[in-house]
Order: C-alpha cells, then sequence, then structure tokens
C-alpha cells in the first residue's frame, strides 16, 4: 500500500503538475468536489467566469482599428462574452463589479472597432450591449450613453432591415429609465417619422420589431424614483401609440403568443407613462383606456364572449356590455369553451350543482396554492356551499350557466391528460400562461390609472368596475368577476389591489348610500343603488374569503375587505352586513401564514373603528367566544337584535361582565406564545411569542376597540394596562411605542366617561384609575421618558402621561405628581423637536388642571417654558407652544373669576409682560401659530389690571397687541384665525381698565369689526365680529357718537344682508348670525344715550327699521336660531336668555330711555328722536305681548 503513490505521481508528471488536495474527512459539511482546471482554477467557479471576462475584455482594448485579422478576432472575442452566464440571480456566485472592469468604457471602445458595415458584427456587439447592461446592471455615464446611442441610432438607419431586431433590443436596454437623457435622439427615435413610431405602428407587418419597438418606447418612458420624467410631448405621443396598439385588433395570421407579447409591451409602456409624473387625460382618453384595459383584463379567459366597447363613458349603472350570442363558427372551432357552454336563448331552470360538501376540498381545490407557474396548474375550487365561484347573482346563479362556472377552463376539466398531443397541450398552457400575464399585466395598468386618477372623476366610471345588485340576467363582467373566477392566483391577487385602491379613500362618495327605507317604486335613488353595490361586494369578497386557498391572493381578499370596511357607512345601511363576516374571519386567526394573520387583524380593527360605536358591532363583541360556532342559521343581524343583547335574547337579564372575545384574543397574541409553531417559527422553544407585525397589528386593534368601545373594554382595564407596561418593558422600539399608545388611548377614553354629561354609574371608579396610573407611572413608563436613544418612544410616552385623568392627578402622591412635572419640564430641552412638541402639549394640558393652575410657581414655570419654545426654530413645536400658551391665559382667568386679585398680585408683571409681547410676535408667524396666539393676546388683554395698564412699560406693548389683533382681523389669514381674532377683541373689551373711550386704537379696533360683521364672506367671523361688538358695558367704550352710530349702521346692514351668500355651508350660519345680530342691536339700545338719538330715531323711522324690527320680534320670541339654536347660543358667547327674560331686558331699556327722554324734555329735534326710538320700542314690546 506504501508503493501505490509512486506510480500515481509519475503518471502525474506526464500530464502536467497536479495541485495536491489536502486530506478531508468526508462528512455532511464537507465542501462538495469541484475539479479544477489545467491553470488551477476551479472549474465553474466565479473566479473562472471572472477570469474569462477579464482576458477577453483586456484583449478587445489591445485591439485597434487596423489590426490585423481585426474581424476574426472581434468575432471570436464576442462569441466568448456572449458564451458567459453573468446573471447573479442564476449564478450568485458571479461577482463581476463593472466600476472595476470598467464595462462602459469596454463598449464605448468596442464600439468604435465595429463598422456598421460589417453587419454580423454589428449584431453581435449589440447582443453584447444587451447582455451586460442588463445582467451586470450597469450605471451608465452620459459619455458612455451619448457614444451608444450614437451607434444604434446609426445603425438603424445604415443597416437592413433584417438587423433592427437586434439594434432595437440593444437601444432598449441602454435608453432603460434613461429617457430624459436621450433628449438628443428623442426626435430622430419619437420624432414625426421617428424609427421607433414606423416599427410600433399596427401596420408594421413584423411582428418582432413591433415588439421589440414598444419595448424600447417604454423603457423610454420609464420614470427612475428620484429623477425628471420624459418630456410631456414625447410621452403624450408614446402614450397615443400605446393606446392604438391596445385597441387594435389582432392581424390575421398572427401568433398568438407572439401577439400577447406585444400587448404586454403596450401594457408596460402605458403604465410608464401614467406612473412617470402628472397625467392629464384630453377628451375621452380616459374611456379609451379604461375600455381597453377591462377588455383586456379577461383576455383569453374561457367562457367569455362579448361585444366590447371601445370607450367608456361615465354613468351610474353598467350598461355597455353584455354577454352576446356566440356564433355558430366560434362554437364548432373552440376548444377553450366547457362542453356545457349555454347556447344563446336556453336556459338551465334554477338546477343547482351537487355540493362537494362544507368541509371537503377537492383536488382542484388543493392545486390551487403554488409558488410558480401558478397560471398552468391553477384551477378553479368549487365553492364550499355549491355553485360556482362566484356563487351567482341569486340562487346557484353563476356568470352564463346557473348550473356550473362557466370560466372553468376545459382544459382541467379534461378527464384524459391525451385529451391533446404533447406538443399541442404545451402550446395550450404556454398560451394561458402568456394570457394570465397580460391581464396581470392590464391589471397592473389599471391600477396606475386608478392612483393618477382624481377620485373624484373616477367615481363616475366604478359602475364598469364594481358590481350593482343582483337584477336578474347574467351579471356584468366586473373586478369582482376576475376575483372569484380567474385561475391565476396572481392576477386575482392584482384585481383585489385594484379593488382596494379604489375603495381607499372613497369614504364620502360611498357616504351617500342609504338603504334603511324603502325605496319608491316608481325609481330607484341613486343612494340605494350604491347601497346595493356595497351589498354585492360584501356577498362577492365574502365568497372570495370561503373560496381562496392561496394565502398571498387570501392576504390580499382581507385586505380589501378591510379596505371596504373603513369606508362603507354601514350606520345608513341595513344590519345585518357585519356579522357574517365577523365570525368567518375568526378561524384565520390562527391561520399560519403570518401575513394571513396580521391582515385579518388589521380588518378587526377596521370592524372596531368604523363609525364606532356601531349597534351590530356592539352586539358582536358582547357575545361570548363560543356563540359564533353555533349552528343558528346565518348569524345575521336585524334590527331588534340591535335593542336586545344577547343575554336578553337568552332570557338573561344581566348585563356581560367578561371582557369582548376580541380584546382576549389580542392580549393573548399579544402575550401568550404560539400554540401551533411552524419549524420557522422556533417549535421546540416552548416560549416563541406570535410574530412582530402580529402582535403590533393585535396592540392596534386594542387601541381601536378601546377608542371606540371603551365601555366594554373598561372590565379589563387593568390587565390591559400590564399588558401595555409589559410592551413598554420590552427592547423593541415599535412594541414599545404600540404599548405607550394603547396606554394613552386608555387614558383619554377614562377622561370621556368623567365628562359631565356622561353618567356616572359606568364610570371607571376613581379609585381605580388612581391605582392604574400609579401602577403605570411606578412602571416602565418614566424609562421610555428618558429613552433618548428612541425619541419617537418618548413622543409617544408624553402623549400618555399628558392623558392622565386631572381629578385622579390630584389625588397620586405628590412624589408621583412632581415626578411628572419635572419630567416634561426636562424634556421640552429637548434637542428632538418630535420631543418638545409632545412637551410643550403636555404642559399646556396640565395647566389646566385645578390642582395645579392655582400654583403660581408651576404657572410660571410652565409660561418660562412656553415662551423659549415660541422662539423655536421648528414650526411644529411653534404651533403647540401657542396652543399651550392659549391654554396658559385661559387658566388665568379662570383664576381670576375664582382665586381673584391675590393671584393676579403673586404673578409677575414682567412675566405678564413677556407673555404679551411673544404672543404678539407670534400673531405674525403661520396660520396654525396665528390661531392660538391672537386667542393668548385677547386672554392677556382681558386679564391685565389697571396698575399694569397705566405703566409705561405696557402702553407701547399693549397698542401693538391690539394692533395685531385688528390686523388679523382685516387680513386675508384663514377664517379659524380670523374668527378667533374677533373672539379676541371682543375678550378684550371686557376688561372694564382697558380705555376704550380715549385710547388711540380703540377706534381700529372698533372699525375693523364693523367692517368684517357686513362685508366678511364667512358667517362665524360675522357671528364673533357682531358678538364682540355687543360686549362693552357702557355707553362710554363706545366711545363719541359717530363710532357708535357706525357700529349701529354696520350691525343693521349685516342683519339686512344675512341670508345673501351662496355658499350652503355658510347659509346653515344665518339663523345664529341674526340671533347674535339682534343681541347686538338691542345692547346697542340699552346703554344708548341722549346724544345717539337721533341717528337712532332716523334709522328706525325708514324701511331699514322695519326690517329690524321683524328680525327683533324672531329673537324676542325665541325663534331666531330655530333648529341651531344650541350652536347660535354658543356662537354669541353665553346669550342663552329665555324668551321672558329678553322680553324684560326690552322693558327695562324702554324704562331707560323714558326716563332720558323725561330729562331731555324741550331740546327739539333730539326729543323728537327719542320719542321716535321710544315709540319703536312700546311698539316692539307690544306685538311681542300680543305674540
Amino acid at each position: 500500500m506504501a508503493a501505490q503513490p509512486a506510480p500515481s505521481a509519475a503518471g502525474s508528471a506526464s500530464r502536467g503538475v497536479v495541485p495536491v488536495f489536502p486530506a478531508v474527512v468526508l462528512s455532511a459539511e464537507a465542501a462538495p468536489f469541484t475539479p479544477l482546471g489545467p491553470d488551477g482554477w476551479r472549474l465553474g467557479s466565479p473566479s473562472d467566469v471572472e477570469k474569462q471576462f477579464s482576458r477577453c475584455a483586456a484583449k478587445l482594448r489591445a485591439l485597434r482599428a487596423d489590426s490585423g485579422q481585426l474581424k476574426e478576432e472581434l468575432n471570436l472575442l464576442l462569441d466568448q462574452l456572449l458564451s458567459e452566464n453573468y446573471n447573479k440571480t442564476l449564478e450568485p456566485n458571479v461577482n463581476i463589479r463593472p466600476e472595476v472592469t470598467d464595462v462602459c468604457s469596454l463598449l464605448k471602445h468596442v464600439s468604435c472597432l465595429v463598422p456598421l458595415s460589417q453587419e454580423h458584427l454589428v449584431i453581435k456587439l449589440c447582443q453584447l450591449v444587451h447582455h451586460l447592461l442588463n445582467q451586470l446592471k450597469v450605471i451608465m455615464e452620459e459619455r458612455t450613453l451619448d457614444v451608444l446611442l450614437d451607434y444604434t441610432t446609426s445603425a438603424l438607419k445604415v443597416c437592413s432591415t433584417w438587423t433592427h431586431s437586434d439594434v432595437l433590443l440593444a437601444l432598449s436596454t441602454i435608453v432603460y429609465g434613461n429617457g430624459p437623457q436621450c433628449h438628443k435622439h428623442l426626435r430622430d427615435l419619437l420624432g414625426e417619422d421617428g424609427v421607433l413610431l414606423r416599427y410600433s405602428s399596427p401596420s408594421q407587418p413584423n411582428i418582432e420589431l413591433r415588439h421589440v419597438a414598444l419595448t424600447c418606447m417604454a423603457n423610454i418612458c420609464l420614470r427612475i424614483p428620484g429623477q425628471a420624467s420624459l418630456d410631456d410631448q414625447y410621452r403624450s405621443v408614446s402614450f397615443r401609440v400605446f393606446l392604438k396598439t391596445l385597441q387594435s385588433p389582432k392581424p390575421p395570421n398572427i401568433d398568438e403568443l407572439f401577439y400577447c407579447m406585444v400587448i404586454q409591451a403596450a401594457l408596460k409602456g402605458l403604465q410608464c407613462c401614467l406612473s412617470g409624473g402628472k397625467w392629464k387625460f384630453v377628451g375621452e382618453e380616459l374611456g379609451s383606456v379604461l375600455a381597453a384595459l377591462k377588455r383586456l383584463m379577461f383576455q383569453g379567459t374561457p367562457g367569455v364572449s362579448v361585444e366590447w366597447p371601445t370607450v367608456l363613458y361615465p354613468a351610474p349603472l353598467p350598461q355597455y356590455e353584455g354577454l352576446s350570442a356566440p356564433k355558430p363558427a366560434e362554437l364548432a372551432k373552440s376548444s377553450e369553451l366547457p362542453s356545457d357552454a349555454p347556447v344563446s336563448g336556453k336556459t338551465s331552470g334554477n338546477k343547482k350543482r351537487k355540493s362537494k360538501g362544507k368541509g371537503k376540498k377537492t383536488s382542484s381545490e388543493e392545486s390551487r396554492v403554488d409558488d410558480g407557474e401558478e397560471d398552468i396548474r391553477d384551477t378553479v375550487p368549487a365553492l364550499q356551499k355549491g355553485g360556482g365561484r362566484e356563487g351567482g347573482r341569486g340562487e346557484g346563479e353563476s356568470l352564463s350557466k346557473p348550473s356550473g362556472p362557466s370560466f372553468y377552463p376545459s382544459w382541467k376539466r379534461a378527464s384524459s391528460d391525451s385529451e391533446f398531443s404533447d406538443p399541442e397541450g404545451s402550446a395550450q398552457s404556454k398560451l394561458r400562461l402568456y394570457n394570465g400575464r397580460l391581464r396581470q399585466g392590464a391589471l397592473h395598468c389599471l391600477l396606475a390609472v386608478v392612483k393618477g386618477v382624481e377620485k373624484r372623476t373616477l367615481y363616475g366610471y366604478w359602475s364598469s368596475f364594481m358590481p350593482d345588485s343582483p337584477i336578474g340576467g347574467p351579471p356584468p363582467l366586473t373586478l369582482v368577476t376576475i376575483i372569484l373566477k380567474d385561475p391565476s392566483p396572481k392576477v386575482r391577487a392584482c384585481a383585489l389591489q385594484v379593488l382596494s385602491s379604489m375603495l381607499d379613500g372613497s369614504r364620502q362618495f360611498l357616504a351617500v348610500a342609504e338603504d334603511t327605507a324603502s325605496p319608491r317604486k316608481s325609481y330607484t335613488p341613486f343612494s340605494f343603488l350604491l347601497a346595493a353595490a356595497v351589498r354585492e361586494l360584501h356577498r362577492a369578497l365574502t365568497l372570495a374569503l370561503l373560496a381562496e386557498t392561496s394565502p398571498q391572493t387570501l392576504t390580499q381578499v382581507i385586505k380589501c375587505l378591510a379596505y371596504l370596511v373603513a369606508n362603507a357607512p354601514y350606520h345608513r345601511l341595513r344590519p345585518g352586513l357585519l356579522s357574517p363576516l365577523w365570525k368567518q374571519m375568526r378561524p384565520y386567526v390562527r391561520n399560519r401564514d403570518v401575513n394571513v394573520r396580521v391582515s385579518v387583524l388589521t380588518l378587526y380593527g377596521a370592524l372596531v373603528t368604523t363609525q364606532a360605536p356601531l349597534p351590530e358591532v356592539q352586539l358582536l363583541l358582547q357575545q361570548p367566544e363560543g356563540s359564533s360556532s353555533s349552528s343558528s342559521g346565518s348569524g345575521s343581524f336585524t334590527q331588534q337584535d340591535s335593542a336586545l343583547s344577547w343575554r336578553r335574547r337568552d332570557g338573561m337579564s344581566t348585563p356581560p361582565t367578561a371582557p369582548p372575545w376580541l380584546l382576549q384574543l389580542c392580549l393573548s397574541l399579544v402575550t401568550q406564545p404560539r400554540e401551533d409553531q411552524s419549524d420557522s417559527e422556533g417549535a421546540g422553544t416552548g416560549a416563541a411569542l406570535e410574530p412582530s407585525p402580529v402582535r403590533l397589528e393585535a396592540l392596534q386593534v386594542m387601541s381601536h376597540l378601546v377608542r371606540g368601545y371603551f365601555s366594554l373594554a373598561q372590565a379589563s382595564l387593568c390587565e390591559i394596562g400590564q399588558v401595555s407596561a409589559r410592551c413598554v418593558r420590552e427592547t423593541d422600539p415599535s412594541i414599545q411605542l404600540h404599548g405607550t399608545k394603547l396606554l394613552e388611548e386608555l387614558g383619554t377614553g377614562i377622561i370621556q366617561q368623567y365628562r359631565a354629561e356622561n353618567n356616572e354609574a359606568v364610570r371607571v371608579p376613581m379609585s381605580q384609575v388612581v391605582v392604574f396610573w400609579s401602577d403605570v407611572l411606578s412602571g416602565p413608563l418614566n424609562g421610555a421618558l428618558q429613552s433618548e436613544q428612541h425619541p419617537t418612544l418618548q413622543t409617544s410616552a408624553c402623549d400618555a402621561l399628558s392623558s392622565i385623568l386631572p381629578q385622579a392627578f390630584a389625588q397620586l402622591p405628590d412624589k408621583t405628581q412632581l415626578m411628572c412635572v419635572t419630567v416634561l419640564l426636562g424634556l421640552t430641552y429637548s434637542e428632538n423637536y418630535l420631543v418638545k412638541t409632545a412637551a410643550v402639549r403636555a404642559l399646556g394640558v396640565y395647566i389646566l388642571f385645578p390642582c395645579l393652575r392655582e400654583d403660581v410657581m408651576f404657572v410660571a414655570d410652565t409660561a418660562n417654558t412656553i415662551l423659549a419654545a415660541l422662539d423655536d426654530r421648528s414650526p411644529n413645536v411653534r404651533a403647540k407652544a401657542a396652543w399651550s400658551l392659549g391654554n396658559l391665559t385661559d387658566t388665568l382667568i379662570a383664576n381670576m373669576e375664582t382665586v381673584g386679585v391675590d393671584f393676579q398680585e403673586e404673578l409677575s408683571d414682567m412675566l405678564l409682560l413677556k407673555m404679551l409681547q411673544a404672543a404678539t410676535r407670534a400673531s405674525a408667524d403661520k396660520d396654525r401659530v396665528k390661531s392660538n396666539a391672537v386667542r393668548a393676546i385677547g386672554n392677556l388683554l382681558h386679564f391685565l389690571r389697571q396698575s399694569q395698564l397705566t405703566r409705561s412699560a405696557f402702553q407701547r406693548p399693549l397698542e401693538d397687541a391690539v394692533l395685531a389683533l385688528v390686523k388679523t382681523v382685516q387680513s386675508e389669514a384663514t377664517m379659524k384665525v380670523r374668527w378667533n381674532a374677533c373672539y379676541a377683541l371682543g375678550n378684550a373689551f371686557r376688561n372694564p381698565a382697558l380705555p376704550l373711550d380715549s385710547a388711540p386704537w380703540s377706534c381700529d379696533a372698533f372699525s375693523s369689526l364693523c367692517h368684517v360683521v357686513s362685508s366678511c364672506k364667512n358667517f362665524k367671523v360675522r357671528i364673533k365680529s357682531a358678538a364682540a361688538l355687543a360686549i362693552p358695558a357702557n355707553r362710554g367704550c363706545y366711545g363719541d357718537p359717530e363710532r357708535f352710530i357706525c357700529v349701529w349702521r354696520s350691525l343693521a346692514k349685516a342683519l339686512e344682508n344675512s341670508e345673501d351668500t351662496n355658499d350652503f355651508f355658510e347659509y346653515r350660519y344665518s339663523a345664529s348670525l341674526r340671533h347674535t345680530l339682534s343681541h347686538a342691536l338691542l345692547h346697542l339700545l340699552s346703554v344708548s344715550q341722549s346724544q345717539d338719538m337721533p341717528s337712532l330715531g332716523a334709522s328706525l323711522a325708514g324701511e331699514e327699521g322695519r326690517g329690524i324690527k321683524e328680525h327683533l320680534i324672531r329673537y324676542l320670541r325665541a325663534e331666531e336660531g330655530g333648529g341651531e339654536g344650541a350652536e347660535g347660543e354658543k356662537e354669541t358667547g353665553g346669550d342663552s336668555f329665555t324668551p321672558q327674560q329678553r322680553v324684560g331686558g326690552l322693558q327695562r331699556t324702554l324704562n331707560r330711555l323714558k326716563e332720558l327722554e323725561a330729562e331731555g324734555e324741550g331740546g327739539g329735534d333730539e326729543a323728537t328722536s327719542k320719542e321716535m326710538v321710544v315709540h319703536f320700542l312700546e311698539d316692539l314690546l307690544k306685538t311681542c305681548e300680543e305674540l
């Protein structure tokens, strides 16, 4: 045995040097054997490919145009480069780096060596360009792009037509995503007689050239994110070519496969055009595109024989397509139609297909689950409860024949595999594959249209793509038809994505739907039709949910249902839509696919969010866990159920005490290990929790549940708090964030329960609230507040801290209260603007707490913090700082009324001056800062005392503050800002220490209010200005008689024009406006003096007086305000007097004026005017008493 190696060595010497192999122990971990080449490189290894490429590239660079044997050398080297595969997808170990090998310089050099006269070499060079650029993903610089474009465009002009296919293929790779950079050559390519336009024309006989030209145009239109889009001129030209291609019929004698490739290229190009920037459809372009895409959505689908329109027009009902009678010739030659396809004019009655049973899957169902070429292998499963995939528009009805699914392909129905010969079967399978890809491309293109067109424009075309109510006859072809009947899961998933995109954001449109009342027999209102469409979508998607077996497509079905639930107006629809869906989703929460479980939770989140609290959902939440599986019929929800709980129907009158099933599910998903773990999810460890996406979605659902149905969740308050604390304690920032958000929702729900209008019996006991927050604040929330490495978590923790019930905060230990305040004050100095914004907002909430607002030190510290934040560079911080400053000044007013002068004296004058100056500066900021800044100015002007107003340091800031309010009232700012400024002026007028009668700014303040009360288009601004003009308590505040009568005339003119508006949204405030104006006019009469009588008498004696009298009568009788009484009283700033009180006030005014008349007797014109005013009031009072 020892002598054996010698001959081996001798033998090897004759063949050359053989490397010595190291000894390797045989094991499963040993590397596989790979033979070596003569030079020591491993054959087939990445180094071999790289070395081959480098060697050939070096030889090519060494070649010169005058080299001998140039043609042969080029031919050999190009062949060698083309023979290698550089695709990392197929060869993951290939590591050729374009920047190292400098592919661009190589291609530029070779293009100089290959003359256009050598057409065979031109073809090989073009193939190499496509080969390298496509597989190595080379990013070309501008110089290489220009050189290669010059070469290929010149080749198209010089070389023979037979070379153009390869030249265009190379050109399509060169221009991929580089359309805007090709501006020098676009005229030659896409100009009036451009080569791409000629080759892409439907009249082009060479189908291969047409396909490559369309692909080239699509790549030119492709826009890479972050880059500029193609010039609109060439994009429009390309768009028209693509649309014309889609509309053109298949040329005769053209293979179906090639035609599918052409249409796919056109669809890709159309999608690139629509996705390459803003696109505006002209004329009937949108209808033409939608018509073409709708036809292609059903390309190659068995059993469809439809006369397709060339244009779709917006209409409320589908009226364009219908199943036409198949021609006899088509019936004879079609091998795709099922053997039992219906003949025109014949029906099968009400026959039903035999049920396969609920719990069994057919073999075709099992074949639906695939991850590869599903278009070839997939089938259409039978419904679990009989009928076709769609289930029909009625009992057992399907698209063409009630007895069976017409879309069921005959190639799947074949009882024998020998129906086709092998070549024929392969061709049929390939055609089905291509048709499936084409349908998928059409749906992708439709998705681009849906995303690019304004929602309001698209609503008119909904009837062409959405199902309507079953009205008998065959159902129209819609997206639902594809979802229920297409054999490809990918195509079904695309249709679901389109439907989801159409439903997303459609809440305003669907809000019109209503079917709670019976429709009129003479006609069907649009609201009823829309409601029927919503019901049909529910029915169809529920059927898809039952029949779908592909996990990816099933996820899309559930997501689509979530979009529908989030946008449909269930409070306007007959109950019963959500109950079946709720119960059908339960088995999927334990699905093995993570994406399915997440989408199910998303749907449950939508169910508990939509129009919460919804009676139907509330009843479902109250049902015990096992009730959904009971076989009590369909489980539908009726209107009687909304008034009766499940316990009452079972003869039990006690309210439910168990937490909702959904809440229990979410708690277990967040905290409990998986029950059935797969190998990839840590089976065998025994402690693996649900994947993070599932836990996050479960936390989201709990937040929605607490927000919408807090009364049902409050029984588990402590348990939810413990789960939230556990989440905050984890290391995953996303879990921590959702835990703090759940705490915020819990706090907000408790605060809403403790509002005055809520029933005390249903509130969470105060002791329990205090314990809850004590546990939370002593737990991990404090750590989250100080987690500087996660500013988003800090922000959410601040929001949670601001949701503490004020009464509970007062009962927390002093140490805990101090911790909360100290942390918030410290976080206002954070460098992250999100944290600073949340902390400033939380202080704005705390300043309203009764236990804190009377603490002068806390008020002063908060004020200084807010003042610093008002100068922050972030507009978000400044906006929240202004809001908090408004709250702080509200607190000053409240303390002035409750505590009195003591609080005013303890607060520093200098701090008040800084606050006034800061608020004045902020009133010139953005509107969202300005709206609260003017509110703060009004409160501060109301709060200042006489001793402060007379100080010289306050004189200029006082004038600047009032002028800032005047400027805001007269500005073009948003209406919210303007009516806040009007309210602020009225608030300032409440301060008796303000010198309204003598201050120079007083005239400007009254003039601005008089101007907007009679001329502003926004009625809420006019209401606020009228209320402000009625606030001064004595006649001296209005100044001289000229200013007083100016105020009177402005109010009278505003009352006369109180109905002059073309905006319905403003007209609804007209009654409130008249209410406020009438109150203001009576207030002016109550404070008027003898010097005002001439002007008042002249106004009341004429036509203007008669109009004023009519409005005052309505006001005194409490007719003005009608259905908006509450709104009107709120807008007038607290005028909630009864009719008796209003008439009593009028009587007092009359008595006072009579005394003035006695004092001024013998005053000539003045006395006469007073008599006219008194007579007006007497007549007004008499009229009110008679009525």
